[in-house]
């Protein structure tokens, strides 16, 4: 498997760090030249300033994009012309047309196409989409999602909704397996060029919700979430990767071996395209949370819920 990367600054140098170890990285690229310079000397690859320029010189299967969210379309649409899978970084795309548009370009040209929304591939998080799969506590009826962080020198495009919030949509969504019927949230901007605090609601079928709170606001650094089920609230650690369980007759600590989540995604993709099966994270899933997002955003200008087109 032969794997390049564009953009290696902010979160992409993991990717790179990753790709590196799994002997995969033939060729980095990045429109800092000094950064694909040393990113490309680090692995021992080739590295580029221009994506053209490293299409013609490198055999490559497939392709990671690390770049900011509103360059992702274009880059991606044309790797995917070029017949390359494309891995991309979270959101997808920053309109959902546009994801739709690349969902169908990668169908038309017979590649795979995922979006990295990584903490799918959390051992907390899959546990408890095993505890709620087996009911094991009962049904899922209520999630709590909390975020807090400075905010990410890197990021500058984008809000806390898009960069942040999209990874506990996506979460919500995948645990209740289901779309939300309505979304209603409150954001705002204290410090940053784009909104730096939100607070989303997801309303999903039979009173099922999802509430997500996140804040480039205070110092300390928080990733915790609580499943509310019928015969148990589940709480877990994006972190730590702890989960505990609280009943009526008490708690429960189960153990599952700590792991990078990033390795283990990007594992996930090079093997999707191997085998040419589906990923676990499929081009249509990240288009709906790039919806979502799309529908927190304007519930938070207009002030009214927004409900979903089913």
């Amino acid at each position: 498997m032969k794997v390049a990367q564009i953009g290696v600054g902010g979160w992409g140098k993991n990717h790179a760090r990753v790709l590196s170890q799994l002997g995969a990285l033939v060729a980095v690229c990045d429109a800092d030249e000094l950064r694909a310079k040393e990113t490309g000397q680090k692995y021992g690859v080739k590295h580029y300033t221009s994506l053209d320029t490293m299409l013609e010189s490198e055999q490559i299967d497939a392709v990671f994009v690390c770049t900011p969210t509103v360059t992702h379309f274009d880059i991606a649409s044309k790797l995917i012309q070029k017949k390359k899978s494309v891995f991309v970084e979270k959101p997808m795309t920053y309109k959902s047309e546009e994801g739709l548009k690349l969902v169908e370009l990668a169908k038309k040209n017979g590649v795979i196409l995922t979006c990295g929304y990584i903490e799918r591939f959390n051992p907390a998080v899959e546990s408890v989409k095993e505890f709620v799969k087996s009911k094991k506590y009962g049904e899922l009826i209520m999630l709590e999602f909390h975020r807090e962080n400075r905010m990410p020198l890197h990021i500058k495009d984008v809000g806390i909704i898009y960069d942040t919030a999209v990874h506990d949509i996506d979460t919500a969504m995948w645990l209740f397996d289901d779309m939300p019927q309505v979304v209603f949230a409150r954001s705002g901007k204290i410090r940053h060029e784009h909104e730096d605090f939100a607070t989303i609601m997801l309303g999903f079928k039979d009173n099922k919700v999802a509430i997500i709170s996140s804040n480039w606001i205070t110092p300390s650094r928080v990733r915790h979430f609580n499943a509310v089920c019928t015969d148990g609230i589940i709480s877990g650690d994006f972190i730590t990767q702890e989960v505990k369980i609280e009943k009526d007759l008490g708690s429960e600590t189960p153990r599952k071996e700590k792991q990078e989540p990033l390795t283990l995604e990007i594992r996930s993709f090079l093997e999707a395209v191997e085998s040419k099966s589906q990923p676990r994270v499929r081009a249509e899933q990240a288009v709906n949370v790039t919806k979502i997002a799309e529908a927190a955003l304007l519930s938070s200008q207009k002030g009214v819920p927004v409900y979903i087109e089913l």
